[in-house]
C-alpha cells in the first residue's frame, strides 16, 4: 500500500536528509558488526542510502523507514558474502590440519550443492539469512578469523602477522567457527527439508 498522500520533492529531501542524518552512525555500526573492514562497511552504508534515495517512492509507511533500512543493510552484507563465497577459496593450510582431516576448513565444505532451479534459488536466500544469524551468534575471535579468511581471502599467515595471534590459534578458531556453522545449517536442512 503505498502513501496515502505524496510528498513534494522538498519534503523528501528533508525526511531523506534528517533520516540519513539520525541513522547513519547507528547503521555503520551494525554493518561494521558484520564485515570485516571499516571501509566495506562505508561502502555498503553508501549503497544502502543510495538505494533509500532511489527507492523512497516505494517504502509504504515513513514509521517503517529505519526497519527498511536495516532489511536493505541485511541484503546488502548477505550479496557481499555471497559473491565472496562464490569465488574459488585459496587453501593455505600447508597440511597443518592433517591430523584432523575430516574437519570442514571453509564454509564450501559445508555449503550443499544446489542446482539452479527457483526452489533452489529460494533455498540457497535462505540459507545465507540463516549463515547471517549463524555468524552474529559466534564469538567475536570465531567471527574475526572467519570473516578474514573467508570473505577477505586472508591467509592464515597474513592474519597471524596483523593480529600477532598465532597461526594456530587462528585455525582452530576458524575451526570452531565452521563446525558452530554446519551445525546451524544442518538444523536448518532438518527443519526445512525433513520438517
Amino acid at each position: 500500500m503505498q502513501r496515502a498522500v505524496p510528498l513534494s520533492l522538498t519534503m523528501q529531501e528533508s525526511i531523506q536528509q534528517n533520516t540519513f542524518l539520525k541513522e547513519k552512525d547507528k547503521l555503520l555500526g551494525f554493518i561494521r558488526g558484520r564485515v570485516s573492514s571499516t571501509e566495506e562497511a562505508e561502502d555498503i552504508l553508501q549503497d544502502v542510502f543510495v538505494q533509500f534515495v532511489t527507492g523512497f517512492d516505494g517504502i509504504e509507511s515513513l514509521d517503517r523507514i529505519t526497519s527498511w533500512l536495516y532489511s536493505v543493510a541485511r541484503n546488502k552484507i548477505i550479496d557481499r558474502y555471497r559473491r565472496e563465497a562464490s569465488r574459488p577459496q585459496r587453501s593455505d593450510l600447508e597440511g597443518t590440519f592433517a591430523a584432523d582431516e575430516d574437519v570442514p576448513l571453509s564454509l564450501q565444505d559445508i555449503l550443499p550443492d544446489l542446482g539452479n532451479t527457483p526452489e533452489s534459488s529460494m533455498l540457497r536466500e535462505a540459507i545465507w539469512e540463516e549463515i547471517m544469524m549463524a555468524l552474529d551468534e559466534l564469538p567475536t575471535e570465531q567471527r574475526e578469523i572467519f570473516i578474514l579468511n573467508e570473505m577477505e581471502e586472508k591467509s592464515f599467515r597474513e592474519v597471524s602477522d596483523q593480529t600477532g595471534v598465532s597461526i594456530n590459534t587462528l585455525l582452530s578458531r576458524k575451526r570452531y567457527a565452521i563446525l558452530s556453522l554446519r551445525r546451524r545449517l544442518q538444523k536448518f536442512y532438518n527443519d526445512v527439508v525433513d520438517g
